[in-house]
């Protein structure tokens, strides 16, 4: 987490909105009519923190720089699976997401002295190598995670992870090696020895796997069923869904059916991801992640349209639109420079009818601030039939476009992913803001696919564990309904069936670059945002910010869980 030093409160005396609490906003917005909205998913979390939004005040900020400075100059990359990223073409980036990639762009060239591991798939691991040096503070200026025992005094999830790896390495070893992880690294306690263990067990039944070596993977499954559990601790569960997928990977490779495999009924993993279940609500709302990326994108946008009197927000995947009246309140509370106008364009391809509601309760929420506001839905079938004369375009409009977690869902169909992002730059947007998953889960060689995945969910694992703690009924199904049928997707299906892929910030950045996008800093008041939301829960200290290029990356006790980019047209010379 950035500094929480005092001086920052001089932020306060920009301009902007007073500070919204949880009641005030939900009884101005209508969103607290349970009938209405009980059933929303994942936007019902941007509920729950204050939040300042600041217009021009550059001049304030600039008196931070020093303070911030340590933040902003800090170019840490977790992940250098690139190696030309400024130069990637887009069909070396379809390349990268196609499902019929024959080399996949996030894995790094061969090193020398990889065939004196005898699992030479698992030569993955060595990427680790400076990433655990880096996660220990030695370039990173921001508090060290391990400064503070919030749950329990074990071993952090990755750590555990990273132990396992290197005693896979080390068990099957003829000679002493050098080894990515430090070897004096010990285990705390009796449950972080088991839970080594059982990382270690698992990942020699991915390797089996990966070597089709299935009957000998399935007596390590044995022993993994043995030892995890749904129910156990954030290890133990992380391990039992990795197992469930193995199972799955094995029966689709054999063409069995077995009860733990193919056998067991997995609803589809993006319906699963999108679910209105009120529990997932509630997971949403403990957990800082998407109010972090909620606030400090919408503050983005809000820089960016500073100078428009009309603006007009693109939003990719509006859901109940919480983030709009994040939005909508800033752009109300300005002083200079009024807005005139504020014009929001849902795009969709379904669920119609729960985008007009959301149509209408967003349109009563401007008329409680007084604002001008107009609604729109492009609704297509599929993206390929997006069109710009679909949108209600203005002259003097500055257009922005918001993107959620969006654009991931297309990179199994890179013809989808390509038009999109062709018919934005059509428009000529002033700007676009995209979260995303910050990961690499997207090789088609399934060892390297399966450790990325373990790494990224052991992160994610641990923080519902530490953020849920008193919500132990609603993380269960949280991760029995979203995170398993994900994990299962990821690790067991190949071709058109995974649907579930994820790539960094790296790759984003060439895909961009390639189409004429010019990435943005980000601006001191949205990184702001971002430290002010973890000031408001308890594991907000587990929580870390770092600067890849001038995207913000969010991390999980230094694991990178999320990206936060702002991009523009580059118009040629």
């Amino acid at each position: 987490m950035l500094s929480n030093n005092p001086q920052t409160e001089q932020f306060h005396s920009c301009g902007g909105l007073d500070e919204y609490d949880l009641e005030n906003l939900e009884k101005k917005s209508g969103f607290c009519e349970g009938e209405k909205w009980g059933e929303s998913d994942m936007d019902m979390d941007s509920f729950g923190c204050g939040v300042d939004f600041f217009g021009d005040c550059s001049a304030q900020i600039d008196q931070q720089q020093q303070q911030f400075a340590d933040f902003g100059n800090t170019i840490n990359h977790f992940y250098h699976d690139v190696t030309h990223k400024n130069s990637l073409c887009a069909d070396e980036f379809l390349k990268t997401v196609h499902v019929d990639s024959q080399k996949s762009e996030l894995i790094e060239p061969e090193k020398k002295g990889a065939d004196l591991f005898p699992s030479a798939s698992f030569e993955i691991l060595n990427k680790y190598r400076g990433r655990c040096r880096r996660l220990n503070g030695e370039y990173m200026n921001i508090p060290r995670y391990d400064a503070e025992c919030k749950v329990s005094c074990g071993m952090s999830v990755e750590t555990i992870i990273q132990l396992a790896a290197e005693k896979f390495i080390q068990s099957d070893e003829s000679s002493v090696l050098s080894h990515p992880y430090r070897s004096s690294m010990l285990c705390h306690t009796e449950e972080d020895s088991e839970g080594v263990q059982l990382v270690q067990n698992l990942l020699a039944c991915a390797d089996k796997v990966g070597e089709k070596q299935y009957e000998r993977a399935r007596n390590l499954l044995l022993e993994c069923d043995r030892m995890s559990s749904p129910g156990g601790n954030p290890v133990q569960r992380l391990v039992f869904y990795f197992t469930e997928a193995l199972y799955e990977k094995i029966d689709r490779e054999t063409g069995r059916i077995t009860p733990k495999g193919l056998g067991k009924k997995i609803e589809d993993p993006l319906q699963a991801l999108k679910s209105p279940d009120t529990t997932l609500i509630t997971f949403h709302k403990v957990l800082p992640l998407s109010q972090i990326t909620k606030f400090a994108g919408i503050q983005a946008v809000v820089d960016g349209v500073a100078e428009a009197r009309n603006v007009h927000f693109i939003d990719l995947e509006i859901r109940k639109g919480i983030q709009c009246t994040i939005l909508m309140q800033a752009l109300a509370a300005r002083s200079e420079n009024p807005i005139e106008h504020l014009k929001i364009t849902a795009v969709a391809i379904k669920s119609k009818a729960s985008i007009e509601e959301t149509g209408r309760q967003l349109t009563s929420f401007a008329q409680s601030l007084d604002l001008k506001f107009s609604f729109n839905i492009v609704m297509v079938e599929d993206i390929l039939d997006l069109k710009e004369d679909l949108f209600d375009l203005d002259e003097d409009e500055a257009i922005a476009v918001y993107a959620a977690y969006t654009l991931t869902n297309m990179i199994g169909q890179p013809d989808q992913l390509e038009h999109l992002i062709r018919i934005i730059k059509s428009m000529n947007p002033c700007m676009m803001v995209v979260t995303e998953v910050e990961a690499n889960c997207n090789s088609p060689i399934f060892v390297e696919r399966f450790v990325e995945a373990l790494f990224f969910y052991g992160a994610c694992f641990e923080s519902m564990a530490e953020c849920m703690k008193n919500d132990e009924k609603h993380r269960c199904i949280a991760e029995r309904t979203c995170f398993s049928s994900a994990i299962r997707n990821m690790v067991a299906a190949e071709g058109e069936d995974r649907k579930i892929r994820h790539v960094g910030i790296s790759v984003w950045r060439a895909f961009f670059t390639h189409f004429g996008f010019e990435e943005m800093e980000l601006s001191m008041s949205a990184v702001y945002q971002a430290n002010l939301v973890v000031r408001n829960f308890t594991s907000g200290s587990s929580y870390t910010f770092d600067i890849d290029g001038k995207s913000l990356i969010i991390g999980w006790k230094g694991a990178p869980v999320s990206s936060l980019s702002a991009w523009k047209f580059q118009c040629p010379m």
